[in-house]
């Protein structure tokens, strides 16, 4: 990487010292966003790509055009576009909510990636293989990376709280403003636009959806990515009454105890795709109806579902039985491997970790989570550093600096509903004849299964001709699988025309 000198009345390097002014007290107060430039080059799908890189932030502002917060961004811009009006641009970010993007970035789409094991192992300790990505998604589209306000390096300004921009409305139209103001900074309101985002960032997506295309001053999306989808949360939480999303669970739990070898995969001829399908019909035709019946289901009955729960869950029927016919997440994650003293991962339930007993009604942590994120840390931030130049100091906030979320979404649900961002994107989906879907799932991930998933698709407002589901060997990030890594950078690409 080449850093650029950007000449003005001398050499001065635009931004890197950005203006202070001091307030009554004489402390320096950041008076303009600070930004970094670089160039790089990238062989991706076959093609070698120039790119410049701009790194830096973006001060949102308020009714009065005070500077609310600074929001911290990755822009990618291919070299020697003749028309930008042809060029798609993709805003990507991840979710949380309260998480940097620093996944799908040094994961799958940024030119720089952090390779791991594809088999489930530990990331260790550094140095950890950071190489040039020939997935990138920067030969089909220009990319910007975005840090929502408490992640990464993006923060509040002034007297702002961060409350103003942590839930899913509030963090919604703070992404829009970004976004808005970007495309007029850059002049690509004409550009193709595409977002991708991963788990709670599919959520923004659904909401964005409301802030951005319906009204008159929308923005026209022509498609959205949704890598590890939760749009209808009521199918992801198996909370005491909601039975549908006991029974939404099960074939997500049926993928993980067929990778372990916990179920008999001779009785079905070795063919897991048929198995799985099974379980979704068990899951919808024989199990919901069962559970909703509640203390009325006969006792011989109850008996048939437990042992055909057992039979696709690698669980016991006697544990079933004394768990009322309903597992959730946190128990089947603990209970299935037990005998062996592991618990499987809720990202990836291809990973196991070492339990401190065998009698813990749940898992001591995530080996999916604690397995990734210091590599990812490291890579994010020796890219930022060393690649782009970047001279921030303070903390950089992986995971973790929103400590609160306001989930009362309005039509989306309130306080004591969950959370459905679905009919929005549904609705735009209607106002928007261009405006196409790809959905894809990790087959292990218990985080946000695809079982959930296909059943919100599968409802009547939505125009399946324009939504594509794919299906990858690996969990919530199934780029950390590099088959998964591959196919699903193929399928981006192909979605991004």
């Amino acid at each position: 990487m080449i850093r650029l000198a950007i000449l003005a009345l001398g050499a001065v390097l635009l931004a890197a010292a950005p203006a202070a002014v001091a307030d009554d007290s004489g402390t320096p107060q950041q008076s303009e966003p600070r930004t970094w430039e670089t160039q790089g080059q990238v062989t991706a799908n076959g093609q070698r790509i120039r790119y410049r890189a701009i790194a830096g932030e973006m001060f949102l502002r308020d009714a009065e055009n005070k500077p609310t917060a600074a929001i911290f961004h990755t822009t990618y811009l291919r070299e020697g576009v003749t028309d930008p009006r042809t060029r798609p641009v993709a805003f990507i970010f991840n979710g949380g909510p309260g998480s940097a993007s620093l996944w799908l970035h040094m994961g799958v789409f940024g030119p720089q990636r952090v390779v791991l094991p594809s088999d489930a192992e530990d990331d260790g300790a550094a140095p950890f293989d950071v190489r040039e990505n020939p997935e990138t998604l920067l030969d089909r589209a220009d990319l910007v990376f975005i840090d929502p306000v408490g992640t990464g390096w993006s923060r509040t300004l002034g007297e702002t709280e961060g409350s103003t921009f942590w839930g899913v409305n509030e963090d919604a139209e703070a992404i829009s403003q970004f976004i808005r103001r970007w495309l007029a900074e850059h002049r690509r309101w004409n550009s193709p636009k595409y977002l991708i985002g991963e788990s709670y960032g599919t959520t923004r997506i659904g909401a964005l959806m409301r802030q951005m295309e319906l009204g008159w001053n929308d923005v026209s999306i022509n498609g959205v990515v949704l890598v590890s989808t939760i749009l209808d949360f009521s199918l992801n939480r198996t909370s005491a009454g909601n039975e549908i999303a006991f029974a939404a669970a099960i074939p997500g739990f049926a993928a993980t105890a067929w990778y372990h070898d916990r179920v008999d995969q001779a009785a079905w001829g070795g063919d897991r795709a048929r198995f799985i399908d099974e379980a979704r019909s068990f899951a919808s035709d024989e199990y919901l109806p069962a559970i909703l019946r509640g203390q009325s289901l006969p006792e011989a009955r109850q008996r048939e579902i437990a042992a055909r729960y057992a039979a696709f869950t690698g669980l016991s029927a006697d544990y079933v039985t004394r768990a009322n016919l309903r597992v959730n997440l946190t128990r089947f994650r603990t209970e299935l491997l037990r005998d062996q003293g592991l618990s499987v991962g809720r990202f990836d339930s291809r990973f196991t970790g070492v339990e401190p007993d065998a009698v813990s009604e749940g898992p001591e942590g995530d080996p999916s989570g604690y397995g990734i994120d210091g590599a990812y840390t490291a890579a994010m931030l020796d890219h930022f550093t060393r690649n782009l130049g970047v001279e921030i100091t303070t903390p950089y906030v992986t995971l973790g600096g929103v400590p609160t979320w306001n989930w009362d979404a309005g039509e989306a649900g309130g306080r004591n509903s969950f959370v459905n961002v679905a009919p929005w994107l549904e609705r735009a989906m209607r106002q928007n004849d261009d405006l196409r879907v790809l959905a894809a799932n990790g087959l292990y991930d218990q985080a946000t299964p695809f079982y959930p998933v296909e059943l919100v698709f599968n409802r009547p407002g939505f125009d399946r001709e324009r939504v594509t589901l794919t299906y990858y060997e690996a969990g919530h990030m199934m780029y950390l699988h590099q088959p998964s890594i591959e196919a699903l950078a193929r399928d981006v690409r192909a979605f991004v025309r």
